[in-house]
């Protein structure tokens, strides 16, 4: 049984007033145009945020644009990117990417699903934060692991995959919340709902949360 769009909507105001804070990034990646968020996006694949901020200075100070990245030796690029893990692929994604932005998209990042699907490194995920971060288009949410565990236990979805699991938060979900709705639950996951440790007790989500109702009694006790 899924949750109602009621009940969906109090959860995301909660989450508003606990964690959107207008005045700061609503993005975990440091980029100041479309280019750097799909680079880094594509690289923020099994690996933390932090790790890809890490490398982004060394990287765009080499290849500020797209022409210099199309340009690139796969090497170089794999030698700033090594600490972030599947090295090579990604060299090989963010080269191939940027190849395609200068042959076909005149060096400008696609507005649109179907065209960011067409570069190498980008699935829906990568797609829909470049959308919504390069040009603030919602045409759906962005489901990591954080996503996908917080509406598995929420009661967003009975679903596993993310294809799925997105299909579930756009028919739950107003359009207006979408953009902003990965942002909310990653930082919602990352300090309270953790994937081993969920610290149900003092979550101001509880009485909404269909993990915690299932939980033995001896273990709600506040």
């Amino acid at each position: 049984m899924t949750m109602d769009r009621e009940n969906a909507c109090r959860i995301y105001s909660l989450l508003r007033e606990m964690y959107d804070d207008p005045a700061s990034p609503r993005s975990f990646l440091r980029f100041e145009n479309p280019y750097q968020i799909l680079v880094l996006t594509i690289l923020s694949a099994q690996t933390t945020d932090r790790n890809v901020n890490a490398i982004r200075d060394d990287l765009f100070l080499q290849y500020p644009g797209p022409a210099e990245l199309a340009s690139a030796r796969q090497e170089e690029v794999e030698e700033i990117i090594r600490t972030l893990g599947f090295f090579h692929s990604k060299a090989a994604h963010i080269i191939g990417a940027a190849q395609i932005l200068v042959e076909r998209f005149q060096g400008e990042v696609p507005r649109t699903m179907k065209e960011l699907l067409t570069l190498p490194g980008v699935g829906r995920k990568t797609a829909n934060i470049v959308l919504n971060h390069a040009h603030g288009i919602d045409e759906g949410i962005a489901v990591d692991t954080h996503v996908r565990r917080l509406s598995i236990r929420l009661g967003f979805s009975p679903e596993n995959t993310p294809d799925r699991i997105e299909r579930d938060l756009m028919a739950l979900f107003p359009k207006k919340c979408w953009g902003l709705l990965n942002y909310l639950l990653i930082r919602h996951g990352r300090t309270v709902c953790t994937a081993r440790a969920p610290r149900c007790r003092e979550c101001t989500l509880s009485s909404y949360c269909h993990y915690y109702q299932r939980l033995p009694d001896m273990k709600k006790v506040k």
